[in-house]
């Protein structure tokens, strides 16, 4: 893979504060008939490894979309699992549980 290539799959958002933030877009998952991304921060963080997961949401624009956050717990573990499930022999997923 070129290096072209893997920025191709490099998206920026805008935190909280309006600084901007790079993720790798690492899959879109539907569940409920909504969709989500899978993002994982470029930069090392204190979480290293964790994975981000954002709404779609369409805007009236064919052209571009918004992601939220998801506060339902249970949606989000949904979500993740079906993630882990379809990238098990990929990553290393940890438990902490």
């Amino acid at each position: 893979m070129d290096e072209n290539e893997e920025l191709s799959n490099i998206i920026t958002l805008n935190d909280e504060d309006g600084k901007e933030v790079q993720f790798e877009f690492l899959d879109l998952i539907e569940y409920n008939s909504e969709e989500y991304v899978i993002l994982l921060p470029v930069e090392e963080t204190e979480e290293a490894g964790e994975v981000v997961i954002l709404k779609v949401e369409h805007t009236e624009s064919d052209e571009e979309e918004s992601y939220v956050g998801v506060e339902d717990e249970e949606e989000l573990n949904a979500v993740f699992a079906i993630f882990k499930d379809k990238f098990k022999d990929e990553f290393n997923f940890i438990d902490d549980e």
